[in-house]
C-alpha cells in the first residue's frame, strides 16, 4: 500500500500532518477518515481500516487534528467546531489534487464530526461512523471533576487514556452547544452506523439515536465484542471489509477494464494478514475474493483454501462445459450441480508409496433428458479445459521481482 506523508494548513493556518494511503492499483474513490478524541491518525484501528480500504481501490486520507500527533497548534485552543473545520480543509486539499472525497469515516468523536460535516460538503455519497456519540457533549463525561476547574480557570489538564491533555473552556462550551440531530436529518448521504453493544465508553444507545435521526438509506452493523478503540486487529479488519463492501453500492465505483493483452486478466494474490494466512485474491481489476486456511491449520477460515479454489475451478469449468454443449444441442437441461472433493491417494501400480492428487466429481443433471443424452453429457464433462489441465503435466515459471 503506497503511503504519502504530507501536510496542509488547518483551520487556524497551522500545518496538519497527514497520511494518504493509496491503492496499489486503480484508484476508484477517496475516503476522509476522522480519528477519535485526542487520538492520532496512526491509531491501529485507523491504520488497519485504511489499509483494507486501499486494498479495495479506495484512497484514504487520515490526519492529526490541530494540536495532536505531529500536527502544529495548541490542542487547548481547539473545539469540536474547529475539528470540523480541519476536516473541511482536508477535503479542500484533496479536491485540489483532483481526488475529492465521496466517503467520510469517523471514529468516536470523529464520527460526530463527520456527521456534522456531511450535509455541508458537496460530493459526499456515504458516511460511516464507528462508536460515535449522538451528543458530542458526551465526551465531557471523561473529564471528571476537571469541569469545575475549567470553568474557574479557563482550562485544566485532564487525564485521558493515561496521559494529560489540556482542555479549554471554549471546547467545553462548543461541544455542549453542538447539535447533531439536525445535521443528520439534513444529510442525504447513505449512512452506515457501526457500534459495539458492550462499548464501555460510548453506549450503544448513541448508535440507536443516530440511526433513528437519519433518513434512508441507512444501515447498522454491530461490532460485537469490540472495545471502543477497536484495538483487536480482527475487529478492525472486519469493520474495513464491511465498509468496503457496503460503500460500493453508494459510491458507484467505476471498475476499469482488465489489462490489455490479458483477456482473462491477471490473478494477483496479496497477503492480507501476516499473523495468519488470509489472502486478498484479485481476478484482474473486476473481481475480489479471499483465500485462507481453516482454523485447525492456523488460518481464520475467512475464505476457501487454495485446494478449495482448485476444486472450484474444476467444478465451475465442468458445469460451464456441460451447459455450453446442452445449449448448442437444444437439450432440456434445467439445472447442473457439481460436487468436487480433493484427497491424496497412492498412485496405482506405482510400486512405491508416492501419492497423487485425486479429485472426485459428482455431477447432478436436472431436466427431461434421456439416458443417451445423460451419457453424452457425462462424456462432455471430461472435455472441460480445467479437467484436461489437471490430467496433464503443467509447467510453472516463476520470477522474483
Amino acid at each position: 500500500m503506497p503511503t504519502e506523508r504530507l501536510t496542509f494548513p488547518g483551520h487556524s493556518g497551522h500545518d496538519l500532518a497527514a497520511r494518504l494511503d493509496m491503492p496499489d492499483g486503480p484508484h476508484l474513490a477517496t475516503a476522509l477518515f476522522a480519528h477519535c478524541f485526542t487520538c492520532s491518525k496512526d491509531i491501529p484501528a485507523a491504520r488497519r481500516i485504511a489499509q483494507r480500504l486501499a486494498d479495495q481501490g479506495i484512497a484514504v486520507l487520515r490526519f492529526d487534528f490541530t494540536g495532536l500527533g505531529h500536527s502544529q497548534g495548541e490542542f487547548a485552543n481547539t473545539t469540536f467546531s474547529s475539528n470540523v473545520d480541519d476536516l473541511k480543509a482536508a477535503a479542500a486539499m484533496l479536491a485540489e489534487r483532483g481526488m475529492a472525497p465521496s466517503l467520510l469515516i469517523g471514529h468516536s468523536l470523529g464520527g460526530a464530526a463527520v456527521l456534522k460535516l456531511a450535509p455541508e460538503l458537496e460530493g459526499i455519497k456515504a458516511v460511516v461512523t464507528l462508536g460515535a456519540p449522538f451528543d458530542p457533549e458526551h465526551v465531557t463525561h471523561n473529564f471528571g471533576g476537571a469541569l469545575d476547574e475549567i470553568a474557574a480557570n479557563g482550562k485544566a489538564d485532564v487525564n485521558l487514556g493515561g496521559r494529560p491533555v489540556t482542555i479549554g473552556q471554549d471546547f467545553v462550551e462548543d461541544v455542549s452547544a453542538a447539535n447533531l440531530k439536525d445535521a443528520i436529518a439534513k444529510s442525504r448521504a447513505a449512512l452506515l452506523v457501526m457500534h459495539a453493544p458492550l462499548d464501555a465508553i460510548v453506549g450503544v444507545e448513541n448508535a440507536t439515536n443516530i440511526f433513528v435521526a437519519a433518513h434512508h438509506p441507512k444501515s447498522f452493523v454491530t461490532l460485537d465484542d469490540a472495545d471502543h478503540l477497536i484495538t483487536n486487529p480482527d475487529d478492525a479488519c472486519y469493520a474495513a471489509d464491511v465498509i468496503a463492501s457496503w460503500s460500493t453500492r453508494y459510491l458507484k465505483l467505476a471498475r476499469p477494464a482488465p489489462p490489455i493483452g490479458t483477456p482473462e486478466g491477471v490473478v494477483r494474490v496479496r497477503e492480507a494478514d501476516p499473523r495468519g494466512f488470509l489472502q486478498d485474491v484479485y481476478g484482474g481489476s473486476n473481481h475480489h475474493t479471499l483465500a485462507d486456511e481453516p482454523l485447525a491449520y492456523g488460518g481464520t477460515n475467512r475464505g476457501m483454501s487454495p485446494y478449495g479454489f482448485l476444486a472450484a475451478a474444476l467444478g465451475a469449468c465442468t458445469s460451464m462445459t456441460i451447459r455450453l454443449y446442452a445449449r448448442r444441442k437444444g437439450w432440456p437441461l434445467k439445472d447442473i450441480s457439481v460436487d468436487v472433493s480433493h484427497d491424496k491417494m497412492h498412485a496405482q501400480d506405482s510400486g512405491t508409496l508416492e501419492k497423487v492428487d485425486a479429485f472426485k466429481r459428482v455431477i447432478t443433471l436436472k431436466g427431461k433428458l434421456d439416458d443417451t443424452q445423460r451419457a453424452r453429457l457425462l462424456e462432455i464433462a471430461d472435455k472441460c479445459p480445467v479437467h484436461k489441465t489437471l490430467e496433464r503435466s503443467s509447467e510453472v515459471l516463476t520470477e522474483l521481482v
